[in-house]
C-alpha cells in the first residue's frame, strides 16, 4: 500500500517560486525592521506547557499543540492518567510568550527600551480554512520597557511603512484601548470576572454579528438585561467617535491619550494609510491591558497585521511589571493576497 504523500492537515509544501516571492516578502519585512531600529532575536518552537497554560492567550489555550512526555518521564501504566501525567511541553501559539520568558530569562543583558524583532512559526491546532493554517509566520516587532504611547505611534507607524513597502496601498489602522472597553462592558452591568468571557463572544463580532454575539452571551448564561444593554452600546451609531464615549469611561485620560495616538499617526501618515477609533475592536488575547489595533484591507477578510500593550504579562514570570507593546503582521494573510 502506498504512503499517503500531502502534508498533514491545516500545514502546505510550497513550490520554488512561491518560496522566492515568501522570501523577498520577509527580506523587505526585516529590513524595514531593522531600518527602524529594532533588533531580531530567535526563540524556540517549544515551549513549557505550564506557561502556555497561563498565558492569558484566550481561546488560543484550546489550540496548543501538546508533546507527550519521553522516556521514563512518560508512565503509560499509571491509574487514572490525567493530561498533566501526559503532557509537559508544546508548541508556542504566538510569539508574545516566548518574547516574556526570554526577556524574564535574559533582562540582565539586555537595555531598554528594548526594541525587538521577532520572524518565525507558530502552531494552532484550529479547523484549517482559507487564510488560516496550522503552522504559519507571524512577523512581530516588540518595545519592552517604554510605558507611553510613543511605544504605539512608532509600532503602528513601522507597520505601516513596511506593508506600504510590500505593496498595500488601501488599508486602514483600527484602534480602540481595553481600559475603555472593560469600562462598556461593566456599564453593563457584567461583573469584573466576567469581563474577559464577554470579550471572546465580542471578538468574533466580524464572524458572527450582533445577534451571534448575543446568542453566544445567552448560552454562557448572563443575565438578560446586562446582555440587552452591552448590544445596545455596542450596536450604536458607528460614526461615535471618542467625544461620544466619555460616558462610559471612567478614566479621561485613557481618552486623551487614544485621541494624541490617532492625531499623531495621522501626521505620520501623510494621507498614505487610515488610522480611525472603533469601539468594537477586542483582540481575542486575555493579555492586552491597554491600547490594541488591528490592520485590516478591503481586500482581505479580516486583519492583516495586529496587536497591543500588554503591561502584565513579563510581571507574571519575575513579580514586577515591565511595560511592553506589539505588533504582528500576518504574513500568510499578505502573502495569500500579494501571490494571487
Amino acid at each position: 500500500m502506498l504512503i499517503n504523500t500531502n502534508p498533514v492537515r491545516g500545514t502546505r509544501d510550497y513550490l520554488p517560486e512561491e518560496m522566492r516571492i515568501r522570501d523577498a516578502m520577509q527580506a523587505i519585512i526585516l529590513r524595514s525592521y531593522l531600518n527602524n531600529g529594532f533588533t531580531k532575536i530567535e526563540t524556540p518552537i517549544l515551549e513549557d506547557i505550564e506557561r502556555l497554560d497561563k498565558s492569558d492567550g484566550g481561546e488560543n489555550l484550546s489550540l496548543i499543540f501538546k508533546i507527550l512526555k519521553r522516556g521514563q518521564k512518560l508512565d503509560l501504566k499509571k491509574e487514572n492518567l490525567t493530561e498533566n501525567d501526559l503532557v509537559d511541553i508544546g508548541l508556542r501559539f504566538d510569539l508574545t510568550l516566548p518574547l516574556c520568558r526570554y526577556y524574564a530569562n535574559n533582562r540582565a543583558k539586555l537595555r531598554l527600551p528594548f526594541k525587538v524583532i521577532q520572524i518565525g512559526k507558530v502552531y494552532r491546532a484550529e479547523r484549517p480554512q482559507k487564510g488560516r493554517l496550522r503552522e504559519f509566520y507571524q512577523c512581530d516587532i516588540d518595545i519592552i520597557g517604554d510605558s507611553t504611547i510613543n511605544s504605539e505611534i512608532e509600532l503602528i507607524h513601522t507597520t505601516a511603512k513596511t506593508l506600504l513597502k510590500l505593496g498595500f496601498e488601501n488599508f486602514t489602522v483600527r484602534i480602540n484601548d481595553r481600559r475603555i472597553l472593560f469600562d462598556v462592558i461593566r456599564s453593563a452591568g457584567f461583573k469584573d470576572e466576567d469581563i474577559l468571557s464577554v470579550c471572546i463572544s465580542f471578538d468574533k463580532l466580524d464572524k458572527i454579528g450582533i445577534e451571534g454575539v448575543r446568542e453566544e452571551l445567552l448560552q454562557k448564561e448572563f443575565p438578560l438585561e446586562y446582555i440587552d444593554s452591552f448590544m445596545a452600546s455596542i450596536a450604536a451609531d458607528d460614526s461615535i467617535g471618542l467625544d461620544g464615549i466619555i460616558e462610559y469611561c471612567s478614566d479621561r485620560h485613557v481618552i486623551d491619550q487614544l485621541q494624541n495616538v490617532i492625531d499623531s499617526v495621522e501626521k505620520l501618515s501623510k494621507g498614505k494609510y487610515k488610522i480611525e477609533y472603533d469601539k468594537s475592536l477586542v483582540r481575542g488575547m486575555g493579555y492586552y491591558t491597554g491600547t490594541i489595533f488591528e490592520i485590516v484591507s478591503p481586500e482581505f477578510k479580516g486583519s492583516i497585521a495586529g496587536g497591543g500593550r500588554y503591561d502584565k504579562m513579563i510581571g507574571n514570570m519575575i513579580g514586577e511589571d515591565v511595560p511592553a507593546v506589539g505588533f504582528s503582521i500576518g504574513f500568510e494573510r499578505i502573502a495569500e493576497i500579494l501571490l494571487n
